[in-house]
């Protein structure tokens, strides 16, 4: 009896597993602020498609892959670099919206005022060689991708040779705490990160300030599986979409944060997937 009991627990539970929709996002900020806005999403995703959706956190980049590519979730607020990774794993997987923002990503790069980097540069200056230098986590579109991309075409070779030494945070907001206290001197963060810090007062823009924008590029983008329709029901990917473009709620839409969201198609990232290739990020 226990047997049975036990084995009908288990075709419960894969039951109820089946019929949620769940969905990820990279870990670029710390995990409390993640949990807290997205579980939000997740109530408003559910409310306007009328499926059970739940927010699934994961620990790092490679893991929000992971999760997608065994369908543990099928939707992902990726970044430029993850989404590509993904839906080059899991074929038919589509881009579905962007924010508005996010057809003209920057990166930041931001430096200790210790160092005597002048603030707000045209052009990063040959006075950041020697410095120590940290990335954000090593598959980040905006802390690592396009930042290694633009530093290897301003001084013709690798950060590792440019940089005394070079570190990886594992995200922005740890980007930022180490550069401002001194752990590293300079670093590369999502300027919607730094932006918004700024306005809340989570950073000490005594103690660091903004060096160089890198010029614009696309970055983060919501990817869907390309079997949800079938199953979920017909038109699921239109119907998730379609909540996606008409969230105008500001709490919602600040934690992001983002204006709003506008379409986006898998084409939208091939530059992306150009620089991922050339830095052998990407096959």
């Amino acid at each position: 009896m226990r047997r049975l009991v036990a084995l009908s627990l288990v075709m419960l539970s894969t039951t109820a597993f089946a019929d949620t929709f769940r969905f990820t996002a990279i870990p670029d900020e710390d995990e409390a602020r993640l949990v807290e806005r997205f579980d939000k999403v997740a109530d408003y995703l559910s409310e306007k498609t009328g499926l059970d959706v739940e927010y699934v956190p994961v620990k790092s980049y490679a893991a929000a892959v992971s999760a997608f590519r065994n369908d543990q979730v099928q939707l992902a607020w990726f970044g430029g670099l993850t989404g590509v990774q993904a839906r080059q794993i899991v074929p038919g997987s589509k881009a579905i919206a962007q924010g508005r923002e996010d057809a003209d990503f920057k990166t930041y790069f931001i430096a200790n005022t210790d160092t005597g980097l002048k603030a707000d540069q045209s052009e990063l200056s040959d006075a950041v060689k020697g410095k120590s230098f940290t990335f954000g986590a090593k598959t980040s579109t905006s802390g690592r991708l396009m930042p290694d991309y633009y530093l290897r075409e301003r001084f013709d070779e690798a950060p590792e040779k440019v940089f005394s030494r070079v570190g990886y945070s594992g995200d922005h907001t740890r980007t930022m705490a180490l550069v401002e206290s001194g752990a590293f001197d300079i670093g590369a963060l999502n300027y919607t990160v730094w932006d918004a810090a700024v306005a809340d007062g989570r950073v000490d823009t005594d103690k660091v300030h903004v060096i160089w924008s890198t010029p614009a590029y696309p970055d983060y983008q919501w990817t869907i599986r390309g079997d949800v329709d079938d199953h979920y029901g017909a038109d699921t990917t239109q119907h998730v979409q379609k909540a996606l473009l008409n969230m105008t709620d500001p709490d919602l839409l600040a934690s992001f944060p983002r204006e709003g969201f506008i379409p986006a198609s898998n084409e939208d990232y091939a530059p992306i997937e150009k620089v991922g290739q050339e830095l052998g990020l990407l096959r």
